[in-house]
């Protein structure tokens, strides 16, 4: 996952992808503990949370802590084996440094529109663009099916980012819910990048991300560990 106060989201044993897109999803909360390093470290959590209406699915993040909170979520329906997002928030409060984010896509036209008062942009895109949040949704969907090659077109700031990841193996991660044989991908920021990111994610959950690194320039660190997990009725 894009982590959001830095973004949160993985590839996996290669398995056949579900008849139906919906089956691999299950509405869920997860709480993730949460470790943060701004000068000086301290924890919290950040709730993660995936649900259905209808057709449309809901995956929301949020996560707080003593100087910062951050609430972003996307709205999205399925295509088969494509998740098309259909709505995105993010809103991030931090201490005279707040941002917020308002997009709308709409897919007869092939544009997104972000509708925050001072900053307003309207963008065209190719199919299969996401936001921030859908792209890891998408991500779980092509793990599944097995592919090797992951790269997502997200729809930010005005522009169409390119997010690309490399697998890099598979790794034993222990929390406190279980112990699980993930998979640990990264993402591919260049060889000059000073800022690094990192996804276990577990095959016995779906593709889930059962942690999460971050580095940020600076050499701040960020991290996520799954610490509950409830399914819930669809």
């Amino acid at each position: 996952m894009r982590l959001s106060i830095l973004s949160i989201p993985v590839l996996l044993f290669i398995c056949a992808l579900p008849a139906q897109a919906s089956e691999l999803f299950k509405p869920y909360k997860a709480v993730y503990k949460a470790q943060w390093d701004m000068g000086i470290s301290f924890g919290g959590d950040a709730i993660g949370e995936l649900s259905r209406d209808g057709e449309r699915w809901k995956l929301s993040l949020s996560a707080a802590a003593l100087i910062a909170k951050v609430d972003e979520f996307s709205e999205f329906t399925l295509q088969e084996d494509n998740v098309l997002p259909q709505h995105y928030e993010y809103h991030r409060k931090v201490i005279g440094n707040n941002k917020n984010a308002v997009l709308q896509f709409n897919w007869n036209t092939n544009t997104v529109l972000n509708d925050i008062a001072k900053k307003p942009w309207t963008l065209d895109i190719p199919a299969g663009t996401q936001d921030n949040l859908s792209y890891q949704m998408q991500l779980r969907l092509d793990l599944a099916a097995g592919k090797q090659q992951l790269s997502y077109q997200v729809a930010d700031g005005g522009r169409i980012k390119t997010y690309p990841f490399i697998i890099v193996g598979t790794e034993t991660v222990t929390t406190p819910i279980g112990t699980f044989e993930a998979i640990k991908i990264q993402r591919d920021r260049g060889p000059d990048s000073k800022r690094e990111t990192f996804l276990w994610c577990a095959p016995e959950l779906d593709y889930m991300v059962v942690k999460l690194q971050q580095v940020e320039k600076n050499g701040k660190e960020y991290s996520l560990l799954i610490d509950k997990l409830e399914f819930m009725e669809s």
